[in-house]
């Protein structure tokens, strides 16, 4: 089956379309990002803001014409923490099903920590038995799903989002290292709050999403950006650090031209690589796999499963 799948985040506004059979991915035939930072002042309003509307809307506008081309068999819109947290987001998401044709599915966070793990576990082996961390670093939320296999025995969403975190400590450009440490302890306490420490005994980690795979293509200098450099790229914490210093001391527009960080990025990528770096500091982690494979490819796998009506 060919299926188009729109990912409308908080950060930034994503497209897969790809062919399925016998639940693997068989082809991507595209993967486009744009950010449009749906969620900015959601954490402090409650409510989708009008212009960040029309930037997603503009972006499908566009997406539109390439699932057109494609032609498509199932077109399906995922929604995550900004439109579930705004007042106004069911109203948003019906205005995106009614315009584009889109299945749009407003995610809890159970469902979305599910369909990332599926996305990023899914060429691995389903028998090997790894306890397995995944965690999808959003612009409004992070989640975190541990399991083996296919098989996600726990989950949880926590609202320590990359835009949602920079709004709340990030003042200064570059930021002052009391922001910095009051990101860091804010993220540490709601991760702390969140995931049990019996849950933390992970023996693998996979990042997926805008934080480690900017970061690992800043690593490796990548201009233009090279996915098949990135999946699969280890990030040890030693350089996660490294790179978070960098990044911390660089004026905005300086970080706009780092090679590797989409310019669209720089607003919110320290915030970002502070995020991981409390996240391996907690689960004891010396290095994490940088993942292309997400929540798209999750939901392309889940929808076009036998079970895909909705997710989980």
């Amino acid at each position: 089956m060919r299926i188009a799948v729109v990912d409308i985040g908080t950060n930034s506004t994503r497209l897969l379309v790809a062919d399925v059979a016998h639940g693997r991915v068989t082809e991507q035939l595209e993967r486009l990002t744009r950010v449009t930072r749906l969620g900015v002042g959601v954490d402090a309003h409650g409510k989708l803001d009008p212009e960040a509307m029309a930037r997603v809307l503009a972006t499908l506008d566009d997406y539109a014409r390439v699932i057109e081309a494609h032609q498509v068999e199932r077109r399906v819109a995922v929604l995550t923490s900004a439109v579930r947290d705004a007042a106004n987001g069911a109203e948003f998401a019906a205005a995106v099903a009614a315009r584009y044709g889109l299945e749009a599915k407003i995610l809890d966070g159970g469902q979305e920590a599910r369909l990332t793990f599926l996305g990023a576990t899914s060429e691995h082996d389903p028998a090997d038995r790894t306890i397995t961390l995944v965690t999808d670093i959003g612009g409004g939320s992070t989640e975190f799903v541990i399991g083996q296999g296919r098989d996600a025995r726990f989950h949880v969403s926590t609202q320590a989002g990359v835009v949602r975190q920079t709004e709340r400590h990030l003042h200064h450009d570059p930021p002052h290292t009391d922001e910095l440490e009051q990101l860091a302890a804010d993220v540490r306490s709601i991760i702390e709050a969140a995931v049990p420490e019996e849950q933390r005994r992970v023996q693998h980690a996979i990042g997926v999403a805008g934080t480690p795979t900017s970061l690992a293509a800043i690593a490796q200098a990548l201009d233009p950006y090279d996915p098949a450099c990135v999946q699969g790229y280890i990030l040890d914490r030693a350089e996660c650090k490294r790179l978070l210093a960098r990044l911390a001391a660089t004026p905005l527009q300086e970080r706009r031209e780092i090679p590797g960080l989409h310019p669209d990025r720089a607003p919110t990528i320290v915030a970002g690589a502070v995020i991981l770096v409390e996240i391996m500091r907690l689960f004891e982690l010396e290095r994490i796999e940088a993942s292309e494979h997400d929540i798209l490819r999750g939901a392309a796998l889940w929808f076009t499963s036998d079970a895909g009506s909705a997710p989980y």
